[in-house]
Formats: C-alpha cells, sequence, structure tokens
C-alpha cells in the first residue's frame, strides 16, 4: 500500500481514526521535508521513493507546490529546488525563542573553549532539529546550522532528550522509530539504557561517533521544557582515535554547566 492509498502518514499512527486530518496537506508536506541537508535538487523519482506515495500523487503536488513558490522547477534538469517561501513560516518560530539570545553568548564561549560546535536543539517529529548554533573558528569542517536535523538513536541529543522527557511524550517517538527501523532500534537500545545511566549519573549523553565517525557527541537536556519544548544543549567535537575518554572529561562537566547556567538565566531553577 503507498501513501496515497493510506488515510495517515507514517509518523502519525492515529491519523486515520481523525476525520479533520488533512491527509493532502500532510503528504504536501512530507515533499517539502524531502530534502537533506546538502541536498539542492530533488526529482519526482525521489519524492516517491522517501515519502511513499504514488508517482500520479507526487506529480500533483509538486506541480502545486512549484504554483505556489515552495518548490522551484528546473526544467532542463527534471528536478526542483526548495523555493524562498519555505523560510517565512519559520522565522516567526525562531524570532519568538528568547532562549537563543540568551544562550548565544553562552555557547560561543563554550565552543571557544574546547575547540568544537555547540548547537541548541528541539524535537521534529522523529529527529532533532538545530534552532541556534555557534562553532569555533578553529575546528570549520563541523558545519551544523540552524535547520539541519539529527537523527534520535545514534547522536547524543537524540539520546538526551529520550532520557529526559516524560514517558508520554517519549514513548510514541520510540514506537515510531520501532516501526522504522525495527533492526536500527534493536541495536540502539542497548544504548539508550546507557545513555539514561550516563543522564543519571553524568547530567550528560555522549556519542562515540556513532553518527558520524569522525565527531565526538556530548548533549545536556534543560531541566524541564521551555514554552512547551524540551531544549537540549549539545556539543560536536573533532572525533581522534584514542581521545574519547580526555575528550569527554573536557567538555561533559562544561556542558552542563552551561545547561544549568541557562536554566538559571531563564528561571527554571
Amino acid at each position: 500500500m503507498t501513501a496515497a492509498d493510506r488515510t495517515d502518514p507514517p509518523d502519525s499512527p492515529d491519523a486515520g481514526r481523525d476525520r479533520q486530518f488533512a491527509t493532502t496537506l500532510a503528504n504536501g508536506i512530507d515533499i517539502l521535508l524531502a530534502y537533506r541537508p546538502g541536498e539542492a535538487l530533488l526529482g519526482n523519482k525521489d519524492f516517491v521513493q522517501r515519502t511513499g506515495l504514488s508517482k500520479s500523487t507526487v506529480a500533483r503536488l509538486t506541480h502545486t507546490l512549484v504554483v505556489l513558490g515552495y518548490l522551484r522547477h528546473e526544467v532542463a534538469l527534471a528536478k526542483y529546488r526548495l523555493g524562498a517561501p519555505v523560510l517565512a513560516p519559520g522565522y516567526p518560530l525562531l524570532a519568538s525563542m528568547q532562549i537563543r539570545q540568551v544562550a548565544r553568548p553562552l555557547m560561543k564561549a563554550l565552543a571557544d573553549e574546547v575547540g568544537g560546535s555547540v548547537s541548541l536543539g528541539i524535537l521534529e517529529r522523529t529527529e532533532i532539529i538545530y534552532v541556534e548554533t555557534a562553532r569555533s573558528s578553529d575546528e570549520q569542517f563541523l558545519l551544523p546550522d540552524i535547520g539541519a536535523s539529527l537523527p534520535m538513536l545514534t547522536t547524543a541529543c537524540g539520546k538526551a532528550w529520550l532520557s529526559r522527557v516524560p514517558a508520554e511524550l517519549r514513548d510514541p517517538v520510540l514506537n515510531r522509530l520501532r516501526l522504522r527501523d525495527p533492526d536500527l532500534f534493536a541495536r540502539a537500545a542497548p544504548r539508550l539504557a546507557q545513555a539514561r545511566q550516563d543522564l543519571a549519573t553524568l547530567g550528560f549523553c555522549s556519542n562515540r561517533a556513532e553518527w558520524r565517525h569522525d565527531v565526538f557527541g556530548f548533549a545536556a537536556p534543560l531541566c524541564k521544557p521551555v514554552d512547551g519544548q524540551w531544549f537540549i544543549v549539545n556539543c560536536g567535537m573533532v572525533a581522534r582515535p584514542g581521545t574519547f575518554a580526555a575528550v569527554q572529561k573536557q567538555v561533559g562537566p562544561r556542558l552542563v554547566t552551561l545547561a544549568q547556567t541557562l536554566e538559571g538565566l531563564l528561571g527554571l531553577r
């Protein structure tokens, strides 16, 4: 069964029982979300593969999105670029996040101190998306940016989110991840248990080059939600063989201090 035959998108298992759910709208959003970091052009075949929608449905949706400006059609290449209107809905959200302005100087100071990249992330469906980022000048190959998304199961920030939030938020996300990739979920389960233990004892979670072989990751969640969102402070560092323990000792406690300072400034403590 293709997505065109469903009444619910893959990440919303209960949507089929909601008569108010607009499947066509959801499918159109899935087209826009099909792009991955670094990708400028996708074709209808790519959209079919990534969304599970039928060819005819994808053709109608891409045509509509072009007419509305959300996609730009490169006729000679038979592919599509994201259009500028995609940016417009995100700006009011980012501008309303006071936490970004408060966190930015603290993040930059830590990035410069440890020589890495420090980011602030929230949940987006089943991934973590960055809403603020700062990096040191000497590690430019670490290039996270606002809007970059990271997987939940194999990154420090994803594991920190799963380890901190209450069960009513965590369990639906875990269920979607389990259904999407049972093998990956089974491999990741022991690391999730270790992440919960690390958060309880150390105050942060770690990623020992699980997601990217060239990056160590460390993440500390805030103690409470801000405006209904659970924020994660994440730090990425260059992964060099034999240095994980030393880097973790250097970065982890400083990241916890940053998170606690931010909590105090926001009145969470």
